[in-house]
C-alpha cells in the first residue's frame, strides 16, 4: 500500500443540510420577524445557487406563497385591527362630547385621520330648503368650497343624500354617474379635488348629512376603506343625533328654568297683591288713615309711597292718570291719581320704581282707590264740621254783635283760633262750564258746590273756617306773623283751581288781627276781597289771586284801611331811604322832573343845578325804582305817591307848627 495517499478523491459538493428540513421552515423565521416581501424570496435563491433538486425547489416555492399569504392575511389583520382600535377611540371621543359643533368638528377630523386624505368634509341636510349645506371642513382652503350648497341630486353628496348609498370617484370631473352643476364644479376646481369618497350619515332609515374624504390627486379607495368610513359616519351619526338631543334637552331646561322663574316671580307677585289686598282690607275696616295705606302698599312695594294733594303732585302726571284710570309713570316714579268723580283729591306717588310689575302697579291703583274711598268718607264725616265751620263764619259775617267767648268757644271745638290774625279770601270759579271726559260739561251749580267742598277741605287743613256766600266761596284762614295775604291769595287760587281743574280767581283782605274781638272787622275785610277778586276780573285777571297791595294806587280804592302810608312806602321807599342815608335830594328831583313835563333840560333851570347832575341823580332812581320806572302806568303811581307824600310831609309840619 503505498505510504502517501490522499484522504479523499474530488466528488460531488455535499448536499445542503437545510435539504432535510421541512420547507416551511425558513419561511416561517421570517414570518416570525415580520420581514418584507422581498426577503421571502432569498431562501428559494440560495436553494437554486446551492443545486437543490427540483422536487426541493418546488417544494420552496409553495411554502414562500403561502408564507406570504399568511403574510398578508397577518397584515390585513392588523390593519383591521388598528382601524377597529382607531374607530373605537372615535367612538369614545365622540361620546365625551357634548357639544354639536364640537362632535362635527371631531368627525371631520378623524375621518380626515383615518383615510390618511388631505381633505375631509361634512355636509348636513336641511329640511325647510330641501338642499344640503356644507357645515364643517377640515384641510380646505377655498371659501367658496366651504360654503356650497347641493340640491338633492346634484353632485356626489346630492347623490349620496338622495341615495343613502357611499359613492366614491377617482376622477370627479370624469365621472359622469351624478349630475355636474356650474356652482358645485366650481367649488370643487378651487379645492383642486380630484378622488372623492361620500358616505351617508343616516339615522334609522333617514340621511342627516353626509362625510366626505377626498384627495387633490387621483386615487382609489379601497372597499375596507369605505366600510372604515361608512362606519364612522353610522358612530358620527349618533353622535350628532345624542349631542342634537342634548343641545334640545338644555334649551328645554333652561326654558322650564326660565317659566319655573316667571312662575314664582309670578307668585310672589300675587302674593304681595293678595297680602296688600289683606291689609288695605284691614286698614278700611278698623278706620285707618290715608298715611296708613300709604305705609303699607310701600311695605309691600319695597318703596317709597306719598300722599301729596293735588297742587304738589306732577301735574302732568296727574293729569295723565286721571284721564286713564291707571297709575302712570313719571321719570323714575310712579303715580296714581286719587279722585272722586271727576274730582282729583290728590295722588298716591311711588318713588324709585322705574320698572314696576303690572300686577304691582294694578296693587297702587288698587291702594290709590282705598284711598280715595277714606278721603270721601273723611269728607262724609267732616261735612258736619264743615257745617259748624261754615255756620261760624257766617255768624262772624252777619251777626258783629256776637258775644266774643261764645264766638271763641265755636271756634276751639272745630281747633281754630280766633284770637290771632287772619286774613279773608273771597273765591269764585271763572263760571265758564266744565268737562272731565267722561260726560256733558258740569252746570254752575256744581262747579259752586265743589267749590265749596275744596275750599271747606282747606280751610279744615289749614284751622281756618269756610263758608258759601254770593255765588262763590269765603275763607277765613290764619297768618302767619310774617304772612302775606297777597301770596295767600295766590297759593289759594292755584289749589282750588288745580282741585277743580277751572280757573278760581281769589282775592284777599287786609290782615285781621283778631276775629273774635272785632267780628264787624270780619265783614268789612270780606268786602275788601271782594272787590279785590272783582277787579282781578275786570283786569282780565280771572284765575289769579291778588290784594289791594297788587294793584298799585287803586289798592287805596280797594283797601278799607286806606293805608297812604304803605303805598307811598311801597312806590317810592327805596328813594326816600336812599335820600335819608346819604342826604340827597332825589325824591326833589323826581317831583321837579314830572312837573316839568319829563323834562331834564327844564328840570335843571327847576332845580338850578347843571343838567349832567340831573341825569345822574334820574339814572339813580331808575336803579332804586327799576328800569320800568318811566312807563305810563309806573309813571302815574310814582306821581300819585309824590303827591300824597308831599300831602302828607306839608299835614306833618302843620301838625308840629
Amino acid at each position: 500500500m503505498p505510504h502517501d495517499q490522499p484522504a479523499s478523491a474530488p466528488g460531488p459538493a455535499p448536499a445542503d443540510a437545510s435539504d432535510h428540513d421541512p420547507a416551511e421552515a425558513p419561511f416561517l423565521g421570517l414570518l416570525a420577524t415580520g420581514a418584507a416581501a422581498e426577503e421571502y424570496e432569498r431562501p428559494v435563491l440560495r436553494a437554486r445557487a446551492g443545486g437543490a433538486a427540483a422536487a426541493r425547489l418546488a417544494a420552496l416555492e409553495r411554502a414562500k406563497l403561502l408564507a406570504l399569504r399568511v403574510r398578508t392575511e397577518l397584515e390585513d389583520r392588523r390593519r383591521r385591527e388598528a382601524e377597529l382600535s382607531a374607530l373605537y377611540a372615535t367612538a369614545h371621543d365622540l361620546a365625551g362630547l357634548r357639544d354639536l359643533d364640537a362632535v362635527l368638528r371631531a368627525i371631520v377630523r378623524r375621518a380626515r385621520s383615518l383615510l390618511g386624505t388631505e381633505v375631509a368634509y361634512l355636509t348636513l341636510n336641511d329640511p325647510a330648503a330641501g338642499d344640503t349645506y356644507m357645515r364643517v371642513t377640515d384641510g380646505s382652503v377655498s371659501a367658496r368650497f366651504q360654503q356650497l350648497r347641493l340640491a338633492m341630486g346634484e353632485g356626489l353628496g346630492g347623490l349620496v343624500a338622495q341615495t343613502a348609498r357611499p359613492y366614491v370617484t377617482d376622477s370627479y370631473f370624469h365621472d359622469e354617474r351624478f349630475r355636474h352643476t356650474r356652482t358645485i364644479d366650481s367649488g370643487v376646481r378651487d379645492e383642486g379635488l380630484v378622488a372623492i369618497l361620500g358616505v351617508p350619515l343616516l339615522l334609522g332609515s333617514g340621511v342627516i348629512g353626509v362625510l366626505f374624504a377626498a384627495d387633490r390627486r387621483e386615487r382609489v379607495f379601497e372597499p375596507g376603506q369605505v366600510a372604515l368610513l361608512a362606519a364612522h359616519a353610522a358612530h358620527a351619526a349618533v353622535a350628532i343625533d345624542t349631542a342634537n338631543l342634548l343641545a334640545e334637552t338644555r334649551k328645554t331646561l333652561t326654558e322650564l328654568e326660565a317659566a319655573n322663574e316667571i312662575i314664582r316671580d309670578r307668585s310672589s307677585v300675587i302674593e304681595r297683591a293678595s297680602d296688600v289686598h289683606d291689609r288695605l282690607t284691614e286698614l278700611v275696616l278698623r278706620g285707618g288713615g290715608v298715611q296708613d295705606v300709604a305705609d303699607a302698599v310701600a311695605e309691600v312695594l319695597d318703596g317709597d309711597v306719598e300722599f301729596t294733594e293735588p297742587g304738589r303732585a306732577p301735574a302732568a302726571a296727574l293729569d295723565r292718570s286721571r284721564a286713564d284710570g291707571h297709575a302712570v309713570r313719571d321719570g323714575a316714579d310712579w303715580v296714581a291719581a286719587v279722585r272722586a268723580g271727576g274730582e282729583v283729591l290728590g295722588a298716591l306717588v311711588l318713588r324709585g320704581h322705574p320698572a314696576l310689575d303690572p300686577v304691582d302697579q294694578r296693587t297702587l291703583e288698587r291702594a290709590a282707590m282705598v284711598t280715595s274711598l277714606l278721603l270721601l268718607a273723611r269728607r262724609t264725616a267732616g261735612e258736619a264740621e264743615q257745617r259748624v265751620r261754615g255756620e261760624l263764619l257766617d255768624d262772624l259775617l252777619d251777626a258783629a254783635a256776637r258775644d266774643p267767648r261764645l264766638l271763641r268757644e265755636r271756634a276751639a271745638r272745630v281747633g281754630a283760633d280766633l284770637d290771632a290774625p287772619h286774613v279773608v279770601l273771597a273765591a269764585r270759579t271763572s263760571g265758564a262750564p266744565i268737562s272731565d271726559g267722561d260726560g256733558p260739561p258740569r252746570p254752575d251749580g256744581t262747579d259752586r258746590r265743589r267749590l265749596w267742598s275744596a275750599a271747606s277741605h282747606l280751610a279744615a287743613t289749614r284751622h281756618g273756617l269756610a263758608a258759601v256766600r254770593d255765588g262763590g266761596a269765603v275763607l277765613l284762614l290764619p297768618l302767619e306773623p310774617d304772612g302775606d295775604p297777597a301770596h295767600t291769595a295766590r297759593e289759594i287760587a292755584a289749589r282750588l283751581g288745580t282741585a277743580l281743574h277751572v280757573p278760581v280767581t281769589v282775592g284777599a283782605s287786609a290782615p285781621v288781627p283778631a276775629p273774635a274781638a272785632r267780628p264787624a272787622a270780619v265783614a268789612d275785610a270780606y268786602a275788601e276781597a271782594r272787590r279785590c277778586r272783582e277787579a282781578l276780573c275786570a283786569l282780565g285777571r280771572a284765575g289769579q289771586g291778588a290784594a289791594a297791595a297788587d294793584f298799585g294806587f287803586l289798592g287805596l280804592l280797594l283797601a278799607d284801611t286806606r293805608d297812604v302810608d304803605g303805598f307811598v312806602h311801597r312806590t317810592l321807599g327805596a328813594v326816600a331811604d336812599y335820600d335819608a342815608r346819604r342826604g340827597t335830594e332825589l325824591l326833589r328831583t323826581l317831583g321837579a322832573y314830572f312837573a316839568c313835563g319829563m323834562s331834564p333840560a327844564r328840570t335843571k333851570d327847576e332845580l338850578h343845578v347843571h343838567v349832567n347832575t340831573v341825569a345822574q341823580r334820574l339814572e339813580r332812581v331808575g336803579r332804586l325804582l327799576g328800569p320800568d320806572w318811566q312807563t305810563p302806568a309806573r309813571a302815574l303811581e310814582i306821581q300819585l305817591a309824590l303827591r300824597l307824600h308831599q300831602l302828607s310831609a306839608a299835614v306833618t309840619r302843620e301838625t308840629e307848627e
